[in-house]
């Protein structure tokens, strides 16, 4: 991957991590939390992880936060409301902030093989995809089968509990 997609990626995806923590709506903070998981998906794609990356996809990305959206809808949250700024805790977490980013410099300079790139991995001549499907789709068959009716049992009673009577 070239530096400039890395941090292109890795600056994008720390953007919405703050969106996520900065926004009021609780909507649109899981779908930037989506934004995220795509961009971290796309620096697995970059160090050639394509299991991980289309695992990040499609667990976290996809059922992960369809579920989140979901209760999000079910429990009817709405925009936190405004309030005034702590000044005092404004500026404890503005100094714990600068004091961990100039540890981390320190840490960082006193480190020279951090200055070294990585050397390139060996490709396996074992397809990890391959061999994942085989043995879920034999060994484990069962235990996939048994919880994905856990998972459809679950979602029919949080419905049937959420459901409000009408009078």
């Amino acid at each position: 991957m070239s530096p400039f997609l890395f941090w292109f990626f890795a600056l994008l995806m720390l953007g919405f991590g703050v969106s996520v923590v900065i926004n009021r709506n609780p909507v649109a903070s899981a779908l930037s939390l989506v934004a995220s998981f795509l961009c971290l998906a796309a620096l697995f794609v970059g160090l050639n992880a394509f299991f991980i990356a289309v695992i990040q996809v499609l667990v976290y990305a996809g059922a992960v936060m369809v579920l989140f959206l979901f209760i999000i809808m079910l429990l009817d949250l709405r925009a936190e409301q405004r309030r005034r700024f702590n000044l005092v805790a404004l500026g404890g977490g503005t100094l714990v902030t600068l004091g961990l980013v100039a540890e981390l410099a320190s840490v960082l300079n006193r480190f020279p093989l951090g200055r070294n790139p990585f050397p390139p991995l060996q490709g396996s001549a074992v397809d990890d995809v391959r061999e994942v499907g085989m043995t879920l789709f034999s060994t484990h068959n069962l235990p996939f089968q048994i919880t994905g009716v856990l998972i459809l049992v679950a979602t029919i009673g949080v419905v049937v509990l959420s459901k409000r009577e009408l009078n």
